[in-house]
């Protein structure tokens, strides 16, 4: 049986989303951190994390398109003021929320889908912050729910090992494929802001929230 911590190329392509035969370029190209046992690519789970933190913090997973309008993909009633202690449960009340927004048209899926990404690994990108994310043929349009915890989320597995405090969930239509790398790229960008962290932390209210992230859009 495989270690936990190492990966193949099925599943790195499924956690990426993109097709068994990208995964084996880039690591024939040295494109992504792989080594080799025997003839078989295998990959780091530490190391894919990494991987995809860099690129999308430095926005090369994505192409250039305008930046996000926070008004359009985030409303008042998707931001929840949390208090809850692990990944689980903080995953399953923002996909329920989620799952209310006229662009979702299956919850179950999304629901599962979400679950087992995480599975996969950690979407905590560092600082407190984390931001899963999926497409679906079920979702119709980009949309987005914020969790923003008033208790340490003590099992996202950060790099950093620092517990997690804010939750962006995304949920994209198949055939966004950029547009959704854009708005992780996004988010992970702003929230390196510890001002805007602490802000959003202190928030008192969903519509407090809701401000001070279309002001810093």
């Amino acid at each position: 049986m495989i270690d936990d911590d190492i990966l193949t190329i099925d599943e790195v392509a499924k956690y990426l989303r993109v097709s068994e035969r990208t995964v084996y370029d880039w690591a024939q190209k040295g494109e992504i951190p792989s080594g080799k046992i025997g003839t078989v690519w295998r990959f780091k789970k530490s190391e894919i994390e990494k991987w995809v933190n860099d690129r999308l913090s430095t926005h090369t997973m994505a192409s250039p398109i305008e930046a996000v309008a926070v008004e359009t993909i985030i409303s008042p009633d998707r931001i929840l003021i949390l208090n809850y202690s692990t990944k689980r449960d903080v995953l399953l009340a923002l996909a329920n929320n989620l799952a209310n927004a006229p662009q979702v048209k299956n919850r179950q899926e999304l629901v599962t889908e979400i679950l087992k990404r995480e599975e996969l690994m950690t979407t905590a990108m560092g600082r407190g912050i984390a931001i899963p994310h999926v497409r679906l043929a079920s979702v119709t349009d980009l949309v987005v729910s914020v969790g923003i915890s008033q208790t340490d989320i003590i099992d996202f597995q950060a790099l950093d090992d620092e517990p997690v405090r804010l939750v962006f969930m995304v949920a994209a239509a198949y055939n966004q494929h950029a547009y959704y790398l854009q708005t992780i790229s996004f988010f992970s960008s702003r929230l390196k802001n510890f001002a805007l962290r602490k802000e959003l932390l202190g928030s008192q209210t969903p519509n407090e929230a809701y401000q001070l992230l279309v002001k810093h859009s």
